[in-house]
């Protein structure tokens, strides 16, 4: 069964190519700045005494209240939009970025990321409620693949970036918040400026502006959590967060520590592993977009066509749970970095789903359910990983299950989402 919208060919415009440019530096700007921490984290341990199990309490608690703002921000950009909403999102956590330069004790940084985590948490819902607007079905996953390379991207830029700050120049850690935390001001302004619906858009072409606007137009209208909750597509979206979300957000805020703690690397010598393991995980994010584009463009339906491309990625990450034990460290670099590849080119697909199945007033309160989900089960991956190290120092149990986690992933959203079906019957209230 093939989809029933007809998507005329793209015309020569290329003003959503901008748009998802816009977005795509946005999602590297929000991973420099929370992955600033944990670069700097064997360095701030040695100078503050700092324990696995107090750096856990400041990954954890930042992905709680990361979830908590993803069920706000759902909610807002439903009612403002990605403009207003995006706008929001940034200057929020870029007041919480330069708030780390006043403190020094994990307790101290829990305390000041509080904004940063809750204006973080619009990146997605603001991203992908752009992409709803700006995209039509069968280029919307391509374009979701592309902005999320950006947290890759973002991945790669870190590292080399803080040990140019703090170890080429030599300047204080704090340098390293405050650079970064500047980039935030330029984006914010070209956001402003060239950012419209595409109705309003002033250089979009009539050409361009039918082809984004060929699909169906839906009803306007607001949809509330316990309208959304209702639905077996949303659970299968949000236990598909809460399962796969942890791996990639303790590859983030961890790696440093495990590359330091397993093989002797430090701030000055990290940055090629890293840059590795980020850089396939940038080719998964795109990859995995295009594989379902190219299915779509085929014919498949587009049930089959994301959890096809999610079943390979799965396979992909199996691998990682030999990671702890590898020899040398780019036998690790390797294995980690299939995972992570497979990690963006898995949730590439799983993020479309809120544009595949859901009409576009409930999309970013279903984005904002799952941002709480997969932040929930962060929250729990963060805790247990910074006591098991402190108890036993081995990284091993966490690999093994990452290894299993987006297979069972993909099981659990095909048994509560088998068909795959859009949602048709959502109860809507008037705006």
């Amino acid at each position: 069964m093939t989809d029933a919208t007809a998507v005329p060919k793209p015309p020569r415009g290329r003003v959503r190519w901008v748009i998802c440019a816009l977005l795509f530096l946005a999602v590297v700007l929000s991973y420099i700045d929370r992955l600033v921490l944990g670069v700097l984290k064997p360095q701030l341990e040695q100078l503050y005494g700092w324990t696995n199990s107090g750096y856990g309490d400041v990954t954890g608690y930042f992905q709680v209240v990361y979830g908590i703002g993803f069920l706000f921000f759902g909610w807002l950009i439903d009612r403002v939009g990605p403009r207003i909403g995006y706008l929001l999102s940034m200057s929020m956590w870029t007041i919480g970025h330069f708030a780390q330069t006043l403190v020094t004790s994990t307790t101290g940084f829990a305390i000041a990321r509080i904004p940063l985590a809750l204006g973080e948490a619009g990146t997605y819902p603001s991203a992908l409620a752009a992409a709803s607007q700006w995209f039509p079905k069968k280029e919307r996953a391509l374009a979701i693949g592309i902005f999320n390379a950006g947290a890759n991207v973002g991945a790669i830029v870190t590292p080399l970036l803080v040990s140019f700050i703090v170890a080429g120049l030599l300047l204080d850690w704090r340098w390293a918040f405050i650079v970064t935390g500047l980039f935030n001001l330029v984006w914010i302004a070209a956001w402003w400026i060239f950012y419209r619906q595409p109705a309003d858009h002033p250089r979009l072409s009539a050409e361009e502006r039918a082809f984004i606007e060929a699909e169906p137009a839906e009803d306007v209208g607001r949809a509330g959590f316990a309208q959304v909750l209702r639905h077996r597509q949303t659970w299968a979206y949000m236990a598909g967060r809460f399962l796969i979300d942890p791996v990639w957000w303790t590859f983030l805020f961890w790696l440093p520590g495990f590359f330091s703690e397993r093989y002797g690397y430090d701030l000055k010598n990290f940055g090629p592993p890293l840059v590795a393991i980020y850089i396939l995980a940038d080719v998964g994010a795109i990859v995995g977009g295009w594989y379902s584009s190219h299915l779509l463009k085929r014919g498949v339906d587009t049930g089959r066509a994301r959890k096809r491309a999610m079943f390979f990625c799965a396979l992909f990450a199996v691998p990682v749970m030999f990671a702890a034990e590898a020899s040398n460290i780019w036998l690790a670099v390797l294995l980690i970095g299939m995972a992570c590849a497979a990690h963006q080119g898995f949730s590439t697909n799983l993020f479309a789903t809120p544009g595949d199945l859901f009409p576009r007033y409930a999309q970013g309160t279903l984005i904002g359910l799952g941002g709480f989900a997969g932040a929930a089960g962060g929250f729990i991956a963060a805790k247990s990983l910074g006591a098991l190290l402190d108890a036993v120092g081995s990284y091993g149990p966490f690999f093994v299950a990452c290894g299993f986690a987006y297979l069972l992933a993909l099981l659990v959203v095909h048994l509560l989402n088998p068909r795959y079906v859009p949602v048709t019957d959502l109860a809507v209230r008037p705006r």
